[in-house]
């Protein structure tokens, strides 16, 4: 029903306070007609892809390092996902703080690395962006693929063993062939929700500097909130579902029509 109405509400008339008219197709053609959507596009995908280009492997390794029998793996499986717990509000907060030219971690410790304008910086905020999404959620892929590394069957492993394969031939062999659906489970996560990055973008740098972070979601709560145009607001929004319902459709078709078929053929 919400999704209904905000279809709806992309052909109507409305400021958020007052009546709700009729409007045609004058909001998509003020959308679609707008070179800020184009940008904000190219930027939310581009944090998309690089994130999951980040994430992706990072998590993989870290997934299957946890897996393993050791029992302090345990206790660094619980650390590891602490960042999870946290909001993104709150991390935005923290990092904000510690990112500060002036009263930051760069400056409280006289290093002229940590002491640049990282957030004031077009190509500068995107990477710390990039780099704060993926401390937050790697944990969360990690326990995904840790779960994936535990039902690869053991058989395979004793029979690259036999044939002389190394860990490292092992891991890109039958580890990384095995987690072939853990894979497309993971991206399909990672990148749909990559198009719902609002309030860690918000609070650090408010789509700013200029519209350099400025993604669909900003963009949508700028329009919507802050113009009082709820019509190309929702516009936006419809744009973002179907752009995610699209995105994961394509990722479920390479991913192949059978989901068991990753740990029948390794047997």
């Amino acid at each position: 029903m919400p999704l209904l109405g905000v279809v709806a509400l992309s052909f109507a008339r409305w400021n958020g306070i007052g009546a709700i008219t009729p409007g045609g197709l004058e909001a998509w053609r003020a959308v679609l007609g707008d070179p800020g959507l184009l940008h904000s596009l190219w930027v939310t995908f581009e944090i998309m892809a690089v994130s999951w280009l980040v994430q992706t492997p990072a998590s993989i390794l870290l997934g299957t390092f946890l897996a393993g029998p050791q029992r302090y793996r345990g206790f660094l499986a619980v650390l590891y996902v602490v960042p999870l717990l946290l909001s993104s509000a709150a991390i935005a907060v923290t990092w904000k703080a510690l990112l500060d030219p002036n009263f930051g971690l760069g400056a409280g410790l006289g290093w002229s690395l940590l002491s640049q304008n990282w957030l004031g910086e077009g190509g500068l905020a995107v990477g710390v962006i990039i780099f704060i999404v993926s401390w937050q959620f790697v944990p969360f892929h990690a326990l995904i693929y840790q779960g994936g590394v535990r039902q690869i069957p053991r058989s395979l492993y004793e029979a690259a063993e036999i044939d002389g394969a190394g860990r490292v031939r092992q891991f890109f062999s039958v580890t990384v062939p095995q987690l072939k659906y853990t894979i497309i489970t993971s991206s399909t996560l990672m990148v749909v929700g990559s198009l719902t990055f609002f309030d860690l973008i918000f609070v650090l740098t408010a789509g700013g500097p200029g519209d350099a972070t400025r993604v669909l979601a900003v963009e949508m709560y700028q329009t919507g909130f802050l113009g009082n145009q709820m019509g190309p607001a929702s516009a936006i929004a419809v744009i973002i579902v179907f752009s995610g319902l699209i995105i994961a459709q394509v990722i479920r078709r390479l991913g192949g029509r059978d989901p068991s078929a990753s740990q029948l053929e390794g047997m």
